[in-house]
């Protein structure tokens, strides 16, 4: 919660990483300190290898305690409510996980996010057509970068269009860690409402993959339980659009800093827009750290020993920085990866957890920011840079608004 590591993620995990590839830090209420990775290699080395596990109990005959869980109650998450946020198919490990990511997978495979782009589109141009402008200025955060994921994504799951206001604000409310009891009521509010939607849709049964998860569950229930059922409707929504919300909204604010890059992007969208959307995942991910991992056995890290069911958080935004991977870190260019299609960032993570929604991310960000740039050619923010809301939580780069003006002054 550092002031200067907060507004500068960038610069200040950037100085740690040179200070040491692995650093001892404290995180919120976790109780025992945990090592940070830092380096590229290491990083991806901990997201890679299955000697680093999601869920302490995996780590075996120690009988860890959930160091997360701590945290969790810090948050004034209610003991009934918190194996929802402890145990989903992002705390998974091997064989368990493997189960709940085959039984959503298919939705996000290339083929089937690429028939799925005339909608996107089609959802992108209605948001464009309403924006609500005034005196020439726009919430591109409220009005577009949030409700164009939102809305596929819950199109894909079998949420109500009407209900979608709902996440938008139990969303918001995980963000503020400063108001523990907003956070404890949009947890209790997420778990209450899914598990009314199971049985709604278990009676009115729709062409959507949350009917297609209670066939599964209701065929085997080995397959998929009720509970896990509801933490993967949990996981798939809040994770299938606060991600590219907010990679939506960091990436306007990149490409209109760099107006030098902007031009070239302007001049030719459809050869640089998936290059620049990787070197925008890359530049200013929303997401910069991951969850906790735990070591399974002792592993060398950085020429470090690290013993046996140590927790360990892996930072991306260190790494996406590491001068040891990338020629000129700290410069941003749109043309880094020529082809749009080789992924040397770690934006998205790597190895078995490797983001299930990345594919669909990257074509909503393309989609946006070529429709977006295409109507407003005069874009530009209506807020000095210093002055935009950020979302004041460790591991995230998100914007709370983004004011932008759509025509010249």
């Amino acid at each position: 919660m550092d002031a200067d590591l907060l507004s500068d993620p960038f610069l200040g995990y950037s100085r740690l990483r040179e200070r040491s590839p692995m650093v001892q830090v404290a995180f919120g209420g976790a109780g025992s300190p945990l090592w940070l990775v830092t380096r590229y290699e290491d990083v991806r080395a901990v997201l890679g290898d299955r000697a680093f596990v999601n869920s302490p109990a995996n780590v075996p005959g120690l009988g860890l305690k959930d160091v997360r869980e701590t945290t969790v109650r810090s948050m004034g998450v209610a003991d009934e409510y918190a194996p929802y946020l402890l145990s989903t198919v992002l705390d998974a490990d091997g064989e368990d996980h493997l189960r709940l990511r085959r039984l959503v997978a298919r939705t996000f495979t290339p083929r089937r996010v690429q028939e799925m782009l005339p909608r996107v589109q089609e959802i992108t141009g209605d948001l464009l057509d309403r924006l609500p402008v005034r005196d020439g200025v726009v919430d591109l955060v409220e009005h577009f970068a949030y409700p164009l994921p939102i809305t596929v994504i819950c199109e894909l799951v079998g949420i109500p269009e009407e209900d979608r206001g709902l996440w938008r604000e139990w969303g918001a409310a995980l963000l503020r860690q400063d108001e523990p009891e907003g956070i404890g009521a949009a947890v209790a509010g997420i778990v209450d409402y899914v598990t009314e939607l199971v049985g709604r849709r278990r009676a009115e049964p729709a062409d959507d993959l949350l009917t297609a998860l209670i066939r599964v569950h209701d065929e085997d229930g080995s397959a998929l339980s009720g509970f896990e059922l509801v933490t993967l409707v949990l996981a798939l929504v809040l994770a299938g659009h606060q991600t590219t919300a907010h990679l939506i909204g960091n990436g306007l604010v990149a490409l209109l800093d760099h107006p030098d890059q902007l031009k070239r992007l302007r001049a030719d969208p459809s050869g640089l827009m998936p290059g620049a959307v990787h070197e925008l995942m890359r530049w200013c991910g929303p997401v910069q750290s991951t969850r906790f991992r735990f070591a399974a056995e002792d592993v060398v890290i950085g020429g470090r020993i690290l013993r046996k069911g140590s927790p360990v958080m892996a930072s991306l935004v260190s790494a996406n920085f590491d001068p040891r991977r990338f020629d000129e870190p700290h410069r941003f260019d749109i043309t880094r990866q020529p082809d749009g299609r080789r992924e040397a960032h770690l934006g998205f993570g790597h190895g078995l957890h490797y983001c299930l929604g990345a594919a669909l991310a990257r074509q909503e960000a393309e989609v946006a920011f070529t429709a977006l740039l295409e109507r407003h050619p005069h874009l530009s923010l209506a807020v000095p840079g210093d002055d935009l809301d950020r979302a004041r939580m460790p591991g995230v780069w998100q914007l709370r608004s983004l004011p932008v003006r759509l025509t010249q002054e």
